[in-house]
């Protein structure tokens, strides 16, 4: 129940974060809103590793390069989200970025060597049908076609989910050698720092409200991946990775009354379609996890 807990409280914490750069940042480039996301989000997370006094081994790597090759992949990946979800209305940014779990499969078996079986395979063909039906009308809007500015924003947040599916890839391997506060730590550094490329392609000078509302957004970015981590320490993946869904609810009843977004019926039927796709997934993943640890058990010899 902790880990639900703090998995739910992350999901509320990045859709206020999405909901505040949305609000905030009309007009600013994206470069200069992944700066203000990432620089922002150093405090929370430097803030939790001095209370957990791991600030000091925490930055300790043998493998920087990693670091830094993921951080350009996430950083792209950042920014075109937040283009899509200027462009886009929030409920509907959201249910596509859903795309990104379904392509970790695909990414897995490809570059990883996961084995991946039908029905897997199947739930990954119907969830990304289902990204297909809330991302067609977008794509066609007024006659526009590709070149209106939700149909830009649309394939922004496809092309985000797919590069932080890739990053997901990444980090997996990551993961191998390095601990769980390094990466998170090295992730914002390397954020913040290639966000900076960005500066001479037309960064603005904000008001103080503006600055503000940014740099709470990144500090929600750093507090949910704190609480995001904290509550996989709490309960297994496959348990608490439904309640990320949750962030559909809190997307729509946001964007309601906040942006005046009314969801179609396109985007509630594809995104429910994406939905119980990713469940699917979820729960074949922890089916065989216990098979996994079953035969582990099977085959290690009893003292």
């Amino acid at each position: 129940m902790v880990g639900i807990m703090l998995k739910v409280v992350s999901v509320a914490v990045f859709v206020t974060m999405s909901t505040l750069i949305k609000a905030a940042g009309v007009g600013m480039p994206a470069g200069q809103i992944v700066f203000f996301r990432s620089a922002f989000a150093i405090f929370p997370i430097l803030i939790f590793l001095a209370l957990r006094g791991q600030l000091g081994t925490a930055w300790r790597t043998n493998n920087p390069l990693s670091h830094v090759r993921r951080g350009l992949v996430g950083v792209t990946a950042m920014a075109l989200s937040f283009y899509g979800i200027m462009r886009l209305p929030l409920p509907d940014a959201i249910a596509i970025g859903y795309a990104m779990p379904l392509l970790a499969v695909v990414f897995a078996a490809l570059f990883l060597g996961e084995t991946v079986r039908i029905f897997r395979w199947s739930a990954v063909a119907v969830g990304l049908g289902g990204v297909l039906i809330i991302s067609w009308p977008r794509l066609t809007l007024f006659g526009d076609g590709f070149g209106s500015n939700e149909a830009q924003g649309a394939l922004a947040v496809l092309a985000s989910a797919a590069l932080g599916a890739t990053a997901m890839i990444l980090v997996r391997k990551l993961v191998l050698t390095e601990r769980t506060p390094t990466i998170v730590l090295y992730f914002s550094l390397t954020a913040t720092v290639l966000s900076l490329v960005s500066l001479p392609f037309g960064w603005i000078m904000p008001d103080w409200q503006t600055l503000m509302l940014m740099a709470l957004a990144g500090f929600c970015g750093g507090l949910g991946q704190i609480l995001l981590t904290q509550s996989y320490r709490h309960a297994d993946v496959s348990t608490v990775a439904p309640f990320e869904y949750t962030s559909i609810v809190l997307g729509i009843l946001l964007g309601y009354f906040i942006f005046g977004d009314v969801p179609t019926w396109s985007m509630l039927i594809g995104t429910t379609i994406v939905i119980g796709a990713g469940l699917f997934v979820i729960l074949r993943e922890h089916a065989l996890g216990l098979e996994r640890r079953a035969q582990r058990k099977l085959v290690t010899p009893q003292g």
